[in-house]
């Protein structure tokens, strides 16, 4: 195998579940080209990742569509990819994939694609077998056709070291920390931020750790609103790269949060995590290693994998303070 194209376009947490794919390949092809397309809004996280040879960034919001397809068929084509591996299985994704002119577009089978229409440009498309498996595994059954190891997940990520005061205004006081990050991409996945506050002060009353909250785009209200209810026990991170985040969670001592990208990526630096889900199942999305906890109120979740609730009171709403201090207890005991 010469050249190799993944496309994982985003978000955050999607790209860190494809890494163990990706570092599976490179294991298997060690002198191969490995390209990535990706998303402009998510092209930093691969930066981190040192087993890629291009980053290739599809232009979604600073260029109009024929522009960005010109661009993205004129750059791929340059490279007489093998195989082109379509990650994601959307429409868009697969286009991607087949603009690449590989002599093989692998998806997966019908079944399991979040756009059927996608399996129209794949000439090869493959079963990942059981649907409720965790989405790490059913990314690795794609570098498995390939002829790949897929037996160990391992997630190929080079962090810089981040001076803490760089990101947080008083460096967290100096000693362990937590991470809070109450944002989430669906309003569902979202904890009520009284109860982070609330969380932060146990934590620092408790187990002794002050909390660093952490925001993304468009969150950094709901982050400021759950350190001015936290009296005092937690402070705001600045606004960061995704490096500079991957730094603050690395360094932590635990994080807390829904089902998100900086979840993600905190249980793939192995920095224990206490991950609180809703409407999305933990089994299929949640922390892989076995000392992670998770609070879930998926198998009562009336609104499962859908964004925006379409009941008077979501699931995440029934989780008290209580349970998830129990879980962080057990994980930090862990």
């Amino acid at each position: 195998m010469r050249a190799i194209l993944i496309v994982r376009l985003g978000a955050l947490g999607d790209i860190i579940h494809t890494l163990p794919m990706a570092a599976a390949l490179r294991a298997r092809f060690p002198d191969a080209v490995i390209d990535w397309v990706v998303d402009e809004r998510h092209r930093d996280v691969l930066d981190l990742v040192p087993i890629l040879n291009r980053r290739i960034v599809l232009r979604t919001r600073s260029a109009p569509l024929a522009t960005r397809l010109t661009e993205l068929r004129r750059t791929l084509v340059r490279e007489r990819y093998d195989v082109a591996i379509d990650v994601q299985g959307l429409l868009k994704s697969s286009v991607v994939a087949r603009l690449s002119g590989a002599g093989r577009v692998l998806g997966f089978s019908f079944a399991h694609l979040r756009e059927r229409s996608a399996s129209v440009f794949y000439t090869e498309r493959h079963d990942p077998g059981d649907a409720r498996a965790h989405i790490i595994d059913k990314n690795l059954t794609l570098a498995g056709a390939l002829g790949a190891d897929v037996s160990q997940i391992s997630f190929p990520l080079e962090v810089p070291r981040v001076a803490l005061q760089e990101t947080v205004p008083h460096g967290a006081s100096g000693g362990a920390y937590a991470v809070l990050n109450p944002g989430a991409g669906w309003p569902n996945k979202r904890w009520p931020r009284e109860r982070f506050s609330a969380v932060a002060r146990w934590l620092r009353d408790s187990p002794g750790l002050r909390s660093v909250v952490t925001w993304g785009p468009g969150d950094e209200a709901l982050a400021r609103a759950v350190v001015d209810g936290a009296g005092g026990a937690a402070e705001l991170c600045l606004s960061t790269t995704i490096p500079e985040l991957a730094g603050v969670l690395r360094q932590a001592r635990l994080v807390v949060a829904g089902d998100t990208g900086p979840a993600h990526l905190a249980a793939a630096l192995g920095t224990p995590v206490v991950g609180l889900y809703g409407p999305t199942d933990p089994t299929r999305n949640g922390p892989w290693l076995p000392d992670d906890v998770t609070v879930s109120r998926f198998s009562t979740c009336q609104c499962c994998y859908r964004r925006r609730c379409r009941v008077t009171r979501w699931c995440l709403g029934e989780v008290g303070i209580d349970e998830v201090t129990s879980a962080i207890t057990e994980r930090l005991e862990a």
